[in-house]
């Protein structure tokens, strides 16, 4: 069945640096539980597009909608707290704080919302569980292989609930055995849960997890011919 309407949209996106372009006009459009893979060359722009849909970066032109919140017109304090509890990240080199342990790391977000540390560890280790890297909880991220780091950046995703979930190249530095476990995981995870995710990518193969594709070139984003 078609959603009614797009849970995110971004219209007409517009952002440079200096003299470079690296949005040139870009559309976008996310529906609640839908994994969409945003692909293209390197320096196409596809990386800063999901920064604009995130509100990490303001573009210099152009709207971005998430529900009831026109995110460009909102300020800095105000984008952080959506990120805070509505959105979850997961990174190329996943981030974790080296000092933490992993179950410290995955429980942090829920600890910055203000949930109790005892019920924001409980429902992180329920994570950790769920993928497949509880045994590693009090280890820090420097004791863990690429493959458990990854997973443990994705049960912290995961932990605050978020209803869009942006991963930015998150198999990019693992072997394929190891990304192809992630993705399995942190697909099936989130459809769950029925979080949507806005996966950047050049590889085909992590892309075949998205239930469609668009395309960055040259600053503009279009659909895949064929794609749902």
């Amino acid at each position: 069945m078609t959603p009614a309407g797009p849970l995110l949209e971004a219209r007409a996106l517009h952002k440079a640096y200096g003299p470079t372009p690296a949005l040139d006009g870009a559309d976008f459009t996310l529906h609640a539980g839908e994994v969409v893979a945003v692909m293209g060359p390197s320096g196409s722009g596809k990386s800063t597009l999901l920064h604009c849909l995130a509100g990490i970066i303001r573009p210099d032109s152009g709207t971005v909608r998430y529900g009831t919140h026109t995110l460009t017109e909102l300020g800095d304090a105000q984008r952080s707290a959506l990120r805070r509890t509505d959105f979850g990240f997961v990174f190329q080199f996943g981030q974790l704080v080296p000092e933490l342990t992993c179950l410290e790391n995955v429980a942090l977000p829920l600890r910055l919302n203000g949930t109790k540390r005892k019920e924001a560890e409980r429902r992180a280790r329920d994570w950790l569980e769920q993928l497949e890297v509880d045994g590693i909880a009090t280890r820090q991220p420097g004791e863990v292989s690429g493959g458990q780091g990854q997973r443990v950046a994705v049960a912290r995703a995961l932990a605050a609930e978020p209803r869009v979930i942006f991963a930015d190249e998150p198999t990019g530095a693992l072997d394929s055995l190891n990304g192809e476990r992630v993705m399995g995981l942190l697909t099936d995870a989130a459809r769950n849960t029925d979080a949507a995710v806005v996966l950047v990518t050049h590889e085909v193969r992590v892309a075949a997890y998205a239930d469609r594709e668009v395309v960055v070139r040259d600053g503009i984003a279009r659909e895949t011919a064929g794609a749902a």
